[in-house]
């Protein structure tokens, strides 16, 4: 076999290795503009948000339809990952036929699910209902709990289902962060958060007192018309002016 061989000095075909700049290229590299952190809302800055929301809605309701706690309750569950109205059009014939956890459990996961089978993953939530029906009467005579633990504990619940109810059923200074609430707390600066319990921790730090029963209320009717996702609404927004965020449109 012929014997091959490379000519002296021949450079081989190897990647170069990209030189790291110098100390003095490298200071005259552009920097990374950082973003500048927004302004926090002073406390009547806030007050005067919150007192323009009671003045525009003094008593918001809730748009979940129930008839007593218990209705509430299962109407917050079958709420997740689902609308306010189309909930709504499944329970009124539902709760017309099982207000109460006995009522519930005498018709059945199989009919529960036939009512809520417009509902997304109404198989599971229909589970639930029963399963949280069952623990209420085993556990809490039939009642729904007061205490957010007590809440918590029962199938498909959670912590905002249980601000929702404690909110709504008893009266409590409760902050349910929904995705709307969510949104406006980052996007308007008034309490950031990557998760809903620090927004939650946030709003309920910094809004006074006298607004507390009803601004998770005013918060996600807000977001739901007028603080939109996609195309806020900036241009009717009632705190427009004091909002902190770097893109509305007013």
């Amino acid at each position: 076999m012929a014997k091959i061989t490379r000519a002296s000095g021949a450079k081989t075909n190897v990647p170069s290795v990209p030189k790291k700049p110098t100390k003095k290229a490298a200071k005259s590299l552009p920097k990374a503009k950082k973003s500048p952190k927004p302004k926090a809302w002073t406390p009547a800055e806030i007050h005067e948000a919150f007192s323009r929301f009671r003045k525009a809605n003094p008593e918001p309701k809730g748009e979940l339809e129930h008839l007593n706690p218990y209705t509430l309750l299962v109407a917050v569950v079958l709420s997740a990952q689902a609308t306010d109205a189309g909930v709504n059009k499944a329970t009124r014939a539902l709760f017309a036929v099982a207000d109460t956890p006995e009522k519930m459990l005498a018709l059945g996961e199989d009919k529960v699910r036939n009512y809520i089978r417009t509902i997304g993953l109404y198989r599971n939530k229909a589970k639930n209902v029963i399963a949280l029906s069952q623990k209420l009467i085993d556990e809490f005579g039939g009642e729904v709990p007061r205490t957010r633990a007590e809440i918590e504990s029962l199938p498909g619940a959670g912590r905002k289902t249980a601000n929702v109810v404690l909110n709504m059923a008893y009266g409590e200074h409760t902050m349910a962060v929904d995705t709307h609430v969510f949104r406006v707390g980052n996007r308007t600066g008034l309490a950031s958060g990557n998760t809903p319990l620090e927004v939650e921790l946030g709003l309920e730090k910094v809004i006074p007192l006298e607004f507390m029963r009803h601004a998770h209320h005013w918060l996600i009717l807000h977001g739901r018309y007028t603080c939109l996702a996609r195309k806020p609404r900036c241009e009717v927004c009632l705190i427009n002016d004091l909002c902190r965020w770097p893109e509305k449109t007013v």
